[in-house]
C-alpha cells in the first residue's frame, strides 16, 4: 500500500474561495461574514476526480492523508473570528471529501490560529475535527503572521495546550506555514523552506520533547534545508549541549518525501534514517510542471523513491509502514477496513 501523507484541496469548488474573498472584505467593512455558499456533491466530486484522484491513480499510490490548502490557512487575515469561521468551512469541505471518498482520502485539519490570541479555538477545532470528523492529525502553523514572526517558538509553553490535546488524542501535526505576506519571502520557494528549517532548529534548542515524549510532528517538504546541513545540526546539537539528535529529536521528529528531483530524494534517504520518512507528494500543489530533464511532473515523487537505493523492507516503510504508525488512528481505520 502506498499512502500519500501530505495532500491539499488546492482544486476546490470556486465558490469556496469567493467566499474567502468576501469573508475577508466583510471584516474590512466591519460587517459579519457573509453565508456560505452551497456546494453540491457533484462539485466535490469532480474537483477531486479530474485531479487528485486521477494522479492518484496514474501514479500508483493508494491514499493521501488529505487536509485544507496550507496556503490559503492564511492566519494573518482578519481575526480570530474570522479564522474559526475560514477553519471549520475548510475541515467541513475536507469532511465531505473524505465522506465521498472514504477509501482514498481521509482528513487532517487547519486550526484555527489567530496571531496573539490564545490557543483555544484551536483545541476546540482539533478536537471537533478528531472525534466528530474522524480526522488523524492536524497542520500547525509555526507562524500565524505570515511571514514576520512575531510570534513564540515552537518550544515554547504557549503551544503547549494544542501538544496537550494532541498528545491525549493520539494524533501528530504536519508543522506547516502558510502564505507569506513578507515580500521577503515567497511563499513556496523560501517561506516554506525556512519555516521547516527554523522548526527543527527550534526543536534542537528546546526540550519540548522531554516534556511531550509521545508527541509526533512531521516535517514537510524533505525537512527543509536540514538534511543537506545536516552535520551543522549535529554539531549545534553538541555546542549546545544537547543529546545527539537520535535521542534528543529524532524520536519525536518526521520527513516526508515532497523533494522534486532524484539527487535530493537519494540525499534525504542516505542522511536521515528510514524510519523518520514518510512518502508525501503535495500533489497537487508547489509544484505543478512536467522537468524538461525527466518528461515527468516534479511532484511525482513516487518515481524517485522506487528509483532509490532501499531495501523491500525500507521501501515499505517509507510508502506505509511510517505513516501507520506515526498516524495511529489512520493505522486504526484501515485495520477496520482489513486493509
Amino acid at each position: 500500500m502506498i499512502i500519500d501523507c501530505h495532500g491539499h484541496y488546492t482544486t476546490a469548488p470556486p465558490q469556496h474561495d469567493a467566499w474567502r474573498k468576501e469573508q475577508l472584505a466583510a471584516f474590512a467593512e466591519g460587517r459579519l461574514s457573509p453565508a456560505y455558499p452551497e456546494i453540491s456533491d457533484d462539485e466535490i466530486r469532480e474537483s477531486i476526480e479530474q485531479n487528485q484522484l486521477r494522479l492518484l491513480r496514474e501514479r500508483g499510490a493508494d491514499m493521501t492523508i488529505f487536509s485544507p490548502r496550507a496556503s490559503a490557512m492564511a492566519h494573518h487575515e482578519g481575526d480570530e473570528r474570522v479564522s474559526i469561521e475560514w477553519s471549520r468551512a475548510c475541515n467541513d469541505l475536507i469532511a465531505r471529501v473524505t465522506g465521498l471518498f472514504p477509501g482514498t482520502f481521509i482528513g487532517v485539519c487547519q486550526l484555527p490560529q489567530s496571531p496573539g490570541a490564545d490557543l483555544k479555538a484551536s483545541v476546540a477545532e482539533l478536537e471537533r475535527c478528531v472525534l466528530e470528523l474522524g480526522f488523524v492529525g492536524c497542520n500547525l502553523n509555526p507562524d500565524p503572521s505570515g511571514g514576520r514572526w512575531t510570534g513564540p517558538p515552537l518550544t515554547d509553553r504557549y503551544w503547549y495546550p494544542v501538544f496537550e490535546k494532541m498528545t491525549e488524542l493520539d494524533v501528530p501535526a504536519m508543522v506547516h506555514v502558510s502564505s507569506s505576506c513578507n515580500p521577503n519571502f515567497h511563499t513556496t520557494g523560501a517561506h516554506y523552506i525556512n519555516a521547516d528549517t527554523t522548526a527543527f532548529m527550534q526543536f534542537i534548542q528546546g526540550d519540548l520533547f522531554t516534556d511531550f515524549p509521545d508527541l509526533r510532528l512531521v516535517i514537510p517538504h524533505g525537512g527543509g534545508a536540514v538534511p543537506y546541513h545536516w552535520g551543522r545540526y549535529r554539531g549545534l546539537a553538541d555546542m549546545l549541549r544537547k543529546p545527539p539528535l537520535a535521542e534528543h529529536v529524532m524520536r519525536n521528529v518526521f520527513f516526508d518525501t515532497c523533494v522534486y528531483h532524484q539527487p535530493g530524494i537519494d540525499l534525504l534517504l542516505r542522511v536521515i534514517d528510514v524510519g523518520n520518512i514518510l512518502f508525501g507528494s503535495e500533489m497537487v500543489g508547489a509544484v505543478r510542471g512536467v522537468d524538461p530533464e525527466t518528461g515527468h511532473h516534479f511532484d511525482d515523487t513516487k518515481r524517485y523513491i522506487d528509483a532509490a537505493d532501499l531495501t523491500g523492507a525500507g521501501r515499505e516503510a517509507v510508502y506505509s509502514g511510517n505513516a501507520r504508525r506515526v498516524y495511529p488512528r489512520l493505522d486504526k481505520a484501515l485495520r477496520e477496513r482489513g486493509r
